[in-house]
């Protein structure tokens, strides 16, 4: 199966895009893939306004922009479900089809087979990949989670496992995830007669519109239960702390995130548990700034140490290094010491640390060592 494209790459705008300009853009789209005009490769066309739909879905709602920002597609993928993006069950904002399609009304119309009866059930059969549903809610998956972990540049040098706490909610062991006190407990929803839906039927100049809605009683389970759990309250889920180790590589940078399957939320009546994505922060070192694999370190030396060369000693990461100064080293001068810096994610070969070297002024000076400076100054000329 092809990768997913970048959401912003199949609207065509910048990642900073305001919604109205994401709104635009979907437009434009809507109407250039719109099966009704490209009926020399309809399948084609029909493909690419799915996935033009899906980019919408996820960047035109603030919540799901930011998973998405964050995480990129696994950030979002729970809210598809397993079959993936589904326009009549994932497109939620209503007034935004009926305004983005009312202007598509004039080369299309609602023919027999066009995108609209496949979206909206227009006629009494649906067809295609738009057929009327008899499914219900699967019971959903829980949610991802994400933890902020912190470490220091000597653990992006070696890696490290380390041991973290959070809280999550997990499957009620009293209930068995149920959310029932027994299982006699869980009856067939009234409402829909364990379909999940409710549907209606009214009659149009187009013929006749069925609507499809998420039963409001059972949530689209098909299940209502009579006596809830004592101790979850009809949740299914508790709410309890858990520990778990995690390996963090070599060469991991602030942004990268790692991800704990199944280490998220429990899902409902059973269902899958979300994942747990460890955020990385590295600390802002001391004395050293990162680039890439590689490690800066700025040193200080004194006017006569330049001047006449010296061999002093350097920090690294792991120790300390000798560094040999040549006579009439001047500011700004850059040493390379191989092999002092970072391993880089994934492995190869380790980086290097560079010297920048700096001449300090002294702010105060004796009169002895005036005198040697105007004579050595005397002697320059």
């Amino acid at each position: 199966m092809p990768a997913k494209r970048d959401y912003y790459e199949v609207l065509g705008v910048s990642r900073d895009a305001s919604l109205e300009e994401i709104k635009r853009a979907y437009r434009r789209l809507a109407k250039k893939h719109h099966p009704d005009r490209n009926k020399d490769n309809p399948k084609e066309a029909e493909a690419k306004f799915i996935e033009v739909s899906e980019a919408y879905e996820v960047l035109s709602d603030p919540e799901k922009r930011q998973r998405y920002d964050t995480f990129g597609h696994a950030g979002v993928a729970s809210d598809f479900g397993p079959g993936g993006f589904d326009f009549f069950r994932n497109f939620t904002h209503f007034d935004d089809i009926r305004d983005l399609f009312s202007d598509l009304l004039g080369f299309g119309g609602f023919e027999t087979g066009t995108i609209f009866e496949r979206l909206f059930n227009f006629g009494r059969r649906s067809r295609g990949w738009g057929e009327e549903p008899s499914w219900r809610s699967a019971p959903r998956r829980g949610a991802d989670l994400g933890y902020n972990l912190e470490i220091e540049l000597e653990d992006v040098l070696t890696g490290l496992e380390k041991e973290i706490e959070y809280y999550t909610r997990v499957k009620c062991e009293e209930c068995d995830g149920t959310g029932a006190k027994s299982k006699d407990d869980i009856v067939q929803c009234p409402t829909c007669h364990g379909t999940g839906q409710i549907r209606q039927e009214r009659r149009t100049p187009f013929g006749y519109v069925a609507t499809v809605s998420t039963c409001n009683q059972c949530g689209g389970t098909g299940q209502q239960i009579k006596k809830k759990c004592s101790v979850c309250k009809g949740e299914g889920v508790v709410p309890k702390p858990r520990k778990i180790k995690i390996k963090i590589p070599p060469g991991v940078e602030t942004g990268h995130s790692l991800k704990v399957r199944r280490g998220g939320e429990a899902g409902e009546a059973g269902a899958e548990p979300g994942d747990l994505y460890v955020n990385i922060q590295v600390r802002p070192h001391k004395l050293f700034k990162r680039y890439n694999s590689h490690i800066i370190l700025e040193k200080e030396l004194d006017f006569t140490q330049a001047a006449l060369g010296d061999e002093i000693e350097v920090p690294t990461l792991d120790g300390v290094a000798k560094l040999k100064i040549p006579k009439g080293t001047q500011p700004g001068t850059i040493f390379r010491l191989k092999k002092k810096g970072l391993n880089p994610l994934g492995g190869g070969k380790r980086g290097d640390m560079h010297v920048v070297v700096n001449i300090k002024v002294p702010e105060k000076l004796t009169k002895e060592q005036e005198e040697l400076l105007r004579k050595f100054a005397e002697l320059s000329k």
